[in-house]
């Protein structure tokens, strides 16, 4: 994978943690020019990237970001750009929130912002880099999904949505700016052991670590594989979740799942 991340310029938002910053360190470690965290947590992202500047000095950029604000999100495509000498080539919008919440218990507010964060955010991302990507004559966008769009999983339905229609737009626009040389990829990065799971009392027993995440997406990326899947749960997900002959099966799955998380087990799959 060196080959193809040397001297690259990436952008990652949600960079200051989890996978975002599994993705800027292993970037760096393969001898990207300039990698820019993005991130809402200004004193984490400030602490991360002073830590790695340090270690890789002069390729580090934070840039304290809210993916759910439009204006935020150009701001930091124009800054990369100037850092990287006016390139984008790889951009991961990995910003996102698991949202875990009985559907009665949602307000349309709720939806509204689970878009916002969950599928607008990668939107702006997209609009924001592609005059970049197409006036340097190409680029790769990664857009980080989930496993639940082959699982939608009960109390999860803002989650199951809004990464659903992620992976939707993305495939979409895979082949349709293909003739831009600018590539696609939705990213399905497994259960990982990330701040995401706090609420829910902690990552199940079988998630992996960030940097397995990472080192798995970025060679799905350097692949140009259009749909990245890193675990075998997901790749089960992939292959059988709609068949119609485990419809029954899985109706007796995704119930148990529901009544073992309505009882207050939040790790529940």
């Amino acid at each position: 994978m060196k080959d193809y991340y040397e001297n690259r310029v990436a952008v990652v938002t949600g960079g200051a943690s989890g996978i975002g910053l599994a993705l800027c360190e292993e970037m760096l470690s393969l001898g990207a020019k300039a990698v820019v965290a993005a991130d809402l947590n200004e004193e984490k992202l400030e602490s991360e990237c002073s830590r790695l500047e340090g270690e890789y000095p002069g390729r580090v950029l934070g840039v304290p970001t809210d993916v759910t604000d439009k204006q935020s999100v150009f701001r930091l495509i124009e800054r990369a750009a100037a850092f990287g000498d006016g390139r984008i080539d790889l951009l991961f919008n990995n910003a996102g929130l698991g949202l875990m919440k009985p559907f009665d218990d949602t307000t349309d507010e709720d939806w509204k912002f689970a878009f916002d964060i969950n599928f607008y955010g990668a939107l702006h991302g997209v609009r924001a880099a592609l005059p970049v990507m197409r006036a340097q004559g190409g680029g790769h966008i990664a857009n980080t999904a989930s496993g639940i769009v082959f699982s939608p999983m009960p109390f999860q339905s803002m989650y199951s949505a809004t990464k659903a229609a992620l992976m939707a737009f993305t495939t979409s626009l895979r082949s349709e700016l293909w003739d831009d040389n600018i590539r696609l990829s939705t990213v399905i990065p497994g259960t990982v052991a990330t701040p995401i799971w706090e609420k829910a009392g902690g990552a199940p027993p079988s998630a992996i670590t960030p940097r397995e995440s990472a080192l798995g997406i970025l060679k799905g990326v350097a692949a140009n594989q259009r749909i990245i899947i890193l675990t075998e749960e997901d790749l089960s997900g992939a292959r059988n979740a709609f068949l119609p002959e485990n419809m029954e099966y899985l109706d007796q799955y995704f119930l148990e799942v529901a009544r073992r998380r309505r009882s207050g087990d939040g790790q529940a799959i």
